[in-house]
């Protein structure tokens, strides 16, 4: 006679998690992408200490040009965004429910959408202009590297690659501070408003490159989103407003920074 278990019942639940199993999850979760620029973005802020130039006379650049002929250009700037959007997958696959909505343990069950599209839109300018004068009066006090958005060439595919390194750091960043990591850091036992000011510690981290005013932006940011996630359980709208917020940073950004370079803190 076999002694081999039989097969569960369709419906039954898998067992849980052991905390030490979740624990790795989320390291290997965060190491594969968030979690390394935040150990990079750590390592380029001390670094930048060590130059003579202050802070606001050192630049980085978003969207940096990744070679010198067009075409690979192009396919490389694709290859980033694909590859960059690999540990969203993973956290998919890994809360992926098997009935609907598949994705609801991340904030997604298809519903109100239009909805939740508003209340994006809505977001977008109670973050844009606080962080425009936030950026400015960093950037006065020391506390900002002059940021250039693109440094992308004048090409036909430009716009569309910007648009997609948009949508690529909304869904990175989005389905894995919010929705993953305050899903498993629920099942761990932790309350809301510790997984809130950790979420965002975490979410300022890796923006330290472009210097301590960034961090201090973000982690406000994710403060407020956080907040508002544990409200509504909702992801959506935080999707719609950080892609309409970095789209705008992207594409609108360098033609007002060309036409007035001084007053972004950029060489002429």
């Amino acid at each position: 006679m076999s002694t081999t278990s039989p097969p569960p019942p369709p419906g039954a639940h898998a067992p849980a998690l052991s905390r030490a199993r979740i624990w790795w999850e989320i390291a290997i979760v965060l190491a594969l992408g968030l979690g390394q620029s935040a150990v990079y973005a750590i390592v380029a802020l001390a670094y930048r200490y060590t130059r003579e130039e202050s802070l606001r006379d050192q630049t980085t650049t978003l969207n940096p040009s990744r070679s010198d002929l067009e075409i690979f250009d192009l396919i490389y700037q694709l290859l980033s965004i694909c590859f960059a959007l690999v540990p969203v997958l993973l956290v998919c696959f890994l809360l992926w429910a098997p009935r609907r909505p598949h994705l609801g343990a991340l904030g997604l069950d298809g519903t109100r959408v239009g909805r939740d599209i508003g209340w994006g839109v809505a977001l977008v300018a109670a973050i844009g202009i606080p962080g425009i004068a936030l950026y400015f009066g960093g950037l006065a006090l020391n506390l900002f590297v002059a940021v250039e958005p693109s440094g992308l060439g004048d090409h036909w595919w430009t716009v569309p690659v910007l648009l997609m390194s948009a949508a690529r750091a909304a869904i990175q960043e989005e389905f894995v501070v919010l929705g993953y990591l305050f899903a498993r850091l629920k099942q761990l036992g932790w309350s809301i408003w510790p997984i809130i000011l950790v979420t965002s510690v975490f979410r300022a981290s890796y923006h330290l490159y472009q210097g301590p005013g960034a961090f201090i932006g973000n982690l406000a940011m994710g403060i407020l989103f956080g907040f508002l996630f544990a409200r509504t359980g909702r992801l959506l709208p935080f999707l719609v407003a950080h892609f309409l917020l970095d789209a705008t940073v992207f594409i609108v950004y360098p033609w007002v920074a060309t036409a007035w370079p001084g007053l972004f803190g950029l060489p002429g």
